[in-house]
């Protein structure tokens, strides 16, 4: 194994990305700590480390977002398993779990959906944090799927996953949640060829429409598929808090009502289904 002529150090300085990313990718591309590259940014690399390290930081440098090169990313303290087949969980929609948790804590059990769950982030975290709960989350995608599969085993928690278009392989059955944070991006939206967007799956991104088709088909949808009492709660795009209001009023929700993020962002809307 012939050596190359450079060493971590050179690594860093020649990158061109930030030193966090550089060290981020020299961990996995090496297999090393962070500690260990303290002490030893100066040893002299092989070539196929070099090599390994350069085809890291060319995927960075082309845009590919960090959680998809490293395979995985944080979300409610759990690090969840991710690749190109699942949207990369996001800070926004931890205030969907939490107004999900808030929901059930009084609860003595509960049955909870997740509708495209995508890496499994709100399912799992729900089950993680709601243990009471019985969890189940669909997605239209079988590779989504197998990644939330992989991500349940993972924090070994039990969730019903199931391949479905919405309600259509629950029928009959009823929750008392239903959450979901469905493809929401208007289709003419010039950030769906921008950043991490344009590696992300389009499918869990854009309804192809106008943003809003899949709140129809879920909210009108859902009333059957709720106990007395029951809830649902919807992460939605910053500005269409008032559109997501409107449908489940006009679907009979009470108690319909927007939850801001951290940003200040009316970012979460929802209901409690009371009709007889």
């Amino acid at each position: 194994m012939t050596n190359s002529p450079y060493t971590l150090r050179d690594f860093f300085a020649q990158s061109g990305l930030p030193l966090l990313e550089a060290k981020m990718l020299a961990e996995q591309a090496l297999g090393v700590s962070r500690a260990w590259m303290i002490t030893h940014d100066l040893d002299v690399l092989s070539e196929p480390q070099w090599q390994a390290l350069q085809a890291l930081c060319n995927r960075r440098t082309a845009g590919e977002p960090m959680a998809y090169i490293m395979g995985s990313r944080e979300f409610m303290g759990l690090d969840f398993t991710v690749s190109p087949a699942v949207l990369i969980p996001r800070p926004d929609t931890e205030t969907l779990v939490e107004a999900a948790l808030g929901f059930l804590k009084d609860k003595v059990t509960a049955r909870v959906l997740d509708m495209g769950t995508g890496s499994g982030a709100i399912a799992l975290s729900i089950a993680h944090f709601a243990p009471h709960t019985q969890v189940f989350a669909s997605d239209i995608s079988q590779d989504a799927l197998a990644i939330a599969k992989v991500n349940a085993e993972k924090f070994k928690l039990d969730v019903d996953f199931r391949q479905s278009s919405w309600f259509d392989q629950f029928c009959g059955e009823t929750f008392h949640l239903i959450v979901s944070n469905p493809p929401y991006i208007h289709q003419g939206d010039e950030h769906l060829s921008q950043g991490d967007l344009r590696f992300e799956p389009r499918l869990a991104l854009t309804d192809n429409a106008d943003g809003l088709s899949c709140y129809r088909t879920i909210i009108q949808q859902a009333p059957r598929h709720l106990t007395q009492g029951g809830a649902i709660y919807l992460e939605h795009g910053w500005n269409q808090a008032e559109a997501v209001r409107a449908l489940l009023i006009q679907a009979g929700f009470a108690q319909v009502c927007s939850i801001r993020d951290l940003a200040g962002i009316e970012r979460v809307s929802g209901g409690v289904w009371l009709a007889e």
